[in-house]
Parts: C-alpha cells; structure tokens; sequence
C-alpha cells in the first residue's frame, strides 16, 4: 500500500508456503536421508502456517482494531471453507473408518473445533479462534501489549508442544496439559498457537518498528540459524510431544515476513486463491497419486522414491488448483460487482490521490519538516478510519484532531505516532489523555494550570494567539508562557500559532499575515533568551504552506489540501501543487418521473416544467450534506457524462435532476454529485461555491450517514 503497489513478495511466498505444507505430509527427503527430511519438514516447514497467519493478521489487525466488518467477513468466509472441506473430506474419512470410532459425536466436536476433521484442516478453526482473539486483545490493549499476551499462550502452548519433555516431569503442569490435551488434542491451535502471528502480522503492517531490507535478511538468517539449532537439540534429546512450536520461530516469521513486504508489484490474485486451494486438496492428491501409483504398477517410481512422489504430488495439486482458481475467477467475473455500501448513496475514494497529495505535500515542505495530517471532523468527511489508517501505513506519523474523542477513535483504530488535539479537552479528562498518549492544545495559562493541577503527565503543545483572537495565550504573554513550561505534569512537546488570513494574498491580508509570523518569531526568541528549551514549532495549515513555503518549522498541518481541495474554486496561491480530489460523492437513479409540461414537482412545487420533461429521482438528500441550496437548478449531477441540473428542492432524503437532455438514462444509472464522469466534472469547490460556502465545511457534512467505498 505504501507505494501504491500490492505485496507481490507475499502473494509469490504464498505459494512456497504451501509447497512446504505438502512436504511436511510427503516427507521428500526420507529416501534419502532421515535427517535432512527433519530439518526439511519438521523444521524448516513450521514456517508455513504462521506465515498463513501473518498473512491475515497484516491485513485484518493492524489499524483495523475497530473494523468489525472485517473480521467478520474474514471469519465468515474461513468458515465457509472450513465446511466445504469437511465436506468435501467426508468421503476420504468414511474411507478411513473415522466414523467407527468410539465416543464419535464428542471427537467430531472437538475435531471441528480444534484438530479438524482430517489432520491439516486444524488450521481452519485455529485461523478463525486465533484472529478473534488478536483482534479482541488489539480492541482492548493495543498492539503491543495484545502482543505480549499472546506471546504468553504461545509460551504455555511451547511446553505442551517442542518443550513438552520439561512440562511432563512437573506433576502440577502435566495435569494441567493433560486436561488440556482431554479438550484438543495438541496446543497447536488457535488458542495458542495463532493469536501470536495474527499480532506479528498487524505489528509489521502498523511498522511499529522499523527495518531495512539488509536487516530483515540478516535477522532471518540468524533466527533461522538458531531455529535449526533449537529443532535439532530438542529432537536430538527427545522431549518433543509434537514439533509445530519452535522459540526462534518467532522471530524467524518477523523477519521473513518483513523482508517479503519490500517486494512490491502487481497484485497476483491467482497466487492467493491457489494457495488456499493446494492446502485444502493436497491429502486428496495423495492419495490419488498413491491409487494411480499401484494401479499402474509404478510404486517404485511414484510412492518409494520420496522426491518423486512429493514432486508428482506437488504438480497434479498445483495443476489443479490453478485450474480451479481461473475457473473461479472467471465465473467470479461475470457477476455484476456490488457492494452493500452502493445501493443507495456513497463517497468514493481515491486511494491512490491520497497518497499522491501526501508525496506532493511533503515534497513541498521545508528539510527536516513532518506532515501533519488534519483529520478532524471525520477527516473533513472522508471517513476517519479509511483516511487516518491509510496514511499512517504511508509513513505518515503526527496527526490533528478536534476533539478527545477522535484522538481516542484514533487510538482504537491503531493508529501510532503523535495525536494532537487542537480544541478544548475538559481538564477532567487528563487521565484519558494520559492513557491514550493525546498530547494537548494549551489554550491559556489558566487552563494549563488547572490541566497540571489533575496530576497526570499530559503532552502539550502551547497555542499562542497572533492576532486571530481565538484560541491560545497572548503572545504578549512572556511570562506566563515561561511558567507553563515549569509546570511538572505537563510535557511541552510543541508550540503554534495559527495564520488567519493567509488564504488571501490582497495586500491587507499579506501584510496582517506577515506581522503575525513576526510576532511569533520574536515570541521563540524571548522564550529562547530566558532559557526555555523550544519545542518544535509549527505555522502553517494548507494556506500557509501554499502562500508561505518559505517558513522554517517542524510541521505543517495539511487540512484540505490533504484531500486534494481546496476552500475555494478561485484560490490563488503562490505555490501551485498538484492536488488530486480523494473523494467522490455518488448515487443512482432509483426512479423516472414523466412530467408534462406545465405540471410542478416537490415542495412547495417550486419546479414547474416548460416542456414535456423527465426527471430523475436520487435517494440522496441535504441529511447526505448534499446542501439544500443547490435546489432548484443551483446544483447538477453528472449521469452517463452529461450533466443534468437539480429540479425543485433537494429534500432530507432524496432530490430530483432534469434528464430530458440526457438519451437512454435509465433507472440504475450511477450519479455523480461530486466527482468526474467520463469528461465531465464536477468539483467540491464547485458545488461549495454554488450553495455559498467553503470546501472545508461542505465536505466535513458528509461523513454521517454515507457508506464508504475505497478504490486504488
């Protein structure tokens, strides 16, 4: 995501990965040699189901702590696969006398919930039980400390596993491994065993640390040199129950895994969908490799000769899988795409615009300067999550928030780095800010003050007041400013002002702009000569960058123009960037209306037709923060790349548009109120314009009711 490209490095893994699960049940090596199949397939192959885990744990945890949706999906879709091979298993297990074991209704319950109902399906229940718990763990602790606890059950899973030798000859461990062993069969689950690499994945996605490709390779290789060395120990004095649960293969997994997410390229769907495949079906392929083996007489060749039997196996279940995954996406093809968000009115986003205007932002900024992303008011109704978890995976680590709820939502999102909040917090609250790391806007000195008073270490940034009168201390204020930095429970990590009229560059506005920089910089130097360590500073929001580049400070809070917008259709700037839209607002036809000419239309029947006309009705409204005084023609939509002006007045929930001069509109035509269609496009400075307001304030409307369709 982080260059606009899919993980290649994971999609091509996914394949070796599974090569390596069919070794670990076709032993290549045992012909030849006992020990190189152990460190083959009891060793070297324990990589293979983390990484599965990882895998899904990188996409689904980090940053997507909040997103129910996701995990839901992701365990309803496990199951669903989970059943089909089952089922698709029942046939082999009747073979296999499953069925005539004794107490059969309590073994086929803890076989579906834990060990799976043939020996390699376990990893279908462990994803689905490890994936609930990491994301219930990442909700309530974070990261790093969900990390922690479930490095612990990974710990107890490692003495009823490769360490099982140590837990036996302690009497109260051994019954306690006992009853567990009563309930699954070995602690490699998703009790123990999953959760764990869930967290890792989520870990590397977050970039919680940092690593560079020589680092990941060294750090693997040196992991996986230990690993090797544990295996064959523990094997060697044979204490091992089961050999899935290695110490070093964690961080074997963390580096693999890292290194692998340097590799970026296009996306191989192909790959993902027949990894999955060849681990459902490869038990299958056996022993239908087997069957055909003795049938033709070839059990030397096919069966007793190890690496040919695995590589025979290996290519009929690759041939088949990919055979079956074009299949699949071929008839997957031809259904028509819809999302649930899609049915009545949604916003699109463009993925890729947005990382495009962080690249061009921070191209723009100052050396040593950081982006500071303005995600206030649902990221100026973009969609707090979809936005703020984007960009942190860009790099993107100092964010703004409005209130101590989004800076809390943030939090809850996963999102890592700096939060500021730049309005009142009730000093109250200090405790929360301190538990969820929020770093404060001072707004005078006798709320900072009454903030220190609450006895909790609080980070804080001073707002200083140049002129606009709001917000902050005077910056007359010396020594008050100088006493807040005394204060022993707040933290000082920053100091700002705010430019009120940098949007304009008429002489006046220039002019009032440029004595509060001075007042700011002469306010630094005294704090600086009365022995204040300044924190970092910052000036400039969209308007200050883009009219005062030149400006030397740590940060720049990037609001509209973050979105590829600006307040105004008719912005001049002195530095022209360029800014791409993220957000589209769409809806579609649900209903044409017939009016002859001469017949009114909706409220107060302020549309009267002058012709024989057709008019289309949209299931979107001013509730939508469509504003409603784009009623009446103020306003178009664009359909089938033609646009078509608003008819009569946009209402709460629904609006009309005049269609007679578009041929063949038809009912599910997609509508776009704001965005582009084809060579038409209507822009949200425009339609801001229209309804006499600003781009800032016309989009930070939309984000409470509109469902969210992101698009790369």
């Amino acid at each position: 995501m982080n260059n606009g490209k899919a993980y290649t490095g994971i999609d091509v893994f996914r394949i070796a990965a599974a090569l390596l699960i069919i070794a670990i049940h076709t032993s290549p090596l045992s012909s030849y040699s006992e020990t190189g199949d152990f460190i083959l397939t009891r060793i070297t192959g324990r990589i293979a189901v983390p990484f599965f885990f990882m895998v899904s744990g990188f996409f689904l945890i980090s940053g997507y702590s909040r997103n129910y949706g996701k995990l839901k999906a992701f365990i309803k879709n496990t199951a669903l696969i989970y059943g089909i091979a089952i089922a698709g298993y029942i046939p082999l297990n009747i073979y296999n006398g499953y069925f005539a074991m004794d107490n059969l209704l309590p073994n086929i319950i803890k076989d579906i919930v834990f060990d799976g109902t043939m020996y390699h399906l376990w990893y279908l229940p462990a994803a689905i039980t490890g994936a609930a718990a990491a994301w219930l763990l990442t909700e309530r602790l974070g990261l790093r400390k969900a990390f922690v606890i479930a490095a612990l059950l990974y710990a107890i899973g490692l003495f009823g596993d490769s360490y099982y030798g140590i837990a036996e000859k302690l009497p109260v461990a051994e019954k306690i491994y006992a009853c567990i062993f009563e309930i699954s069969d070995y602690t490699r689950n998703g009790i123990f065993f999953a959760p764990v690499f869930f967290v890792l994945g989520g870990i590397i996605a977050g970039k919680a640390i940092r690593i560079s490709l020589k680092g990941c390779i060294i750090g693997f290789a040196a992991s996986f040199s230990l690993m090797l060395i544990e295996g064959m120990a523990l094997h060697g004095i044979g204490i091992q129950r089961h050999d899935s649960m290695y110490i070093m293969l964690l961080p074997c997994l963390y580096f693999l895994f890292s290194a692998l997410t340097f590799w970026r390229g296009p996306r191989l769907l192909l790959l993902k969908t027949s990894a999955m495949i060849i681990y459902i079906i490869h038990p299958m392929v056996i022993v239908v490799v087997r069957l055909l083996a003795k049938i033709l007489g070839l059990q030397v060749l096919l069966i007793e000769n190890s690496i040919i039997h695995y590589l025979a196996v290996s290519a009929v279940t690759i041939s088949v899988s990919m055979l079956a995954s074009l299949l699949y996406r071929k008839v997957k093809k031809k259904k028509p795409a819809f999302h649930k968000s899609m049915d009545r009115a949604w916003l699109e986003l463009d993925m890729n615009n947005l990382k495009h205007n962080v690249e061009a932002l921070s191209k723009a900024m100052p050396h040593d300067c950081e982006l500071m992303a303005v995600v206030k008011a649902g990221a100026y109704g973009h969609g707090l999550f979809e936005v703020s978890s984007y960009v942190n995976r860009l790099g993107v680590k100092v964010f703004a928030v409005a209130t101590i709820e989004e800076g809390i939502e943030l939090r809850r999102f996963g999102i890592v780095g700096e939060i500021l909040i730049l309005g009142y917090t009730d000093p109250e609250r200090a405790k929360e800010l301190c538990k969820y790391n929020l770093t404060q806007t001072l707004i005078d000195f006798n709320y900072a003050v009454c903030l220190n008073s609450q006895g909790f270490n609080v980070k804080a940034h001073i707002k200083i007041d140049t002129g606009m009168h709001r917000l902050g201390f005077d910056v007359y204020e010396t020594a008050h400013i100088l006493e807040v930095f005394s204060l022993d429970k707040l933290k000082i990590y920053g100091i700002y002002t705010h430019l009120c009229s940098s949007d304009s560059l008429s002489e006046d506005a220039a002019d009032f702009t440029r004595r509060q920089i001075e007042k700011f910089y002469e306010l630094l130097e005294l704090l600086k000569n009365n022995g204040a360590e300044l924190p970092k500073i910052h000036i400039q929001s969209t308007y200050g960058l883009l009219n005062y580049p030149e400006l030397k400070c740590n940060y720049i809070r990037a609001g509209v123009s973050l979105y590829g917008v600006l307040s105004t259709p008719n912005s001049e700037t002195r530095l022209q960037l360029d800014l791409r839209p993220v957000l589209s607002l769409k809806s579609k036809i649900i209903l044409i209306r017939k009016i002859k000419s001469g017949e009114s239309m909706g409220y107060g029947r302020a549309f009267t037709a002058n012709r024989d006309s057709l008019l289309a009705i949209l299931p979107v409204g001013y509730a939508d923060g469509f504003p409603r005084n784009l009623s009446c023609g103020n306003g178009e939509v664009i359909i089938r790349g033609c646009r078509a002006p608003t008819a009569g007045r946009i209402c709460m929930d629904q609006l009309a548009v005049d269609i007679t001069d578009i041929p063949g509109a038809a009912v599910g035509d997609i509508a776009t109120l704001i965005g582009k269609d084809g060579q038409e496009e209507l822009s949200a400075p425009e339609a801001a314009d229209n309804s006499a307001t600003i781009t800032n304030e016309l989009l930070s409307r939309m984000g409470a009711r509109l469902k969210i369709v992101e698009r790369q």
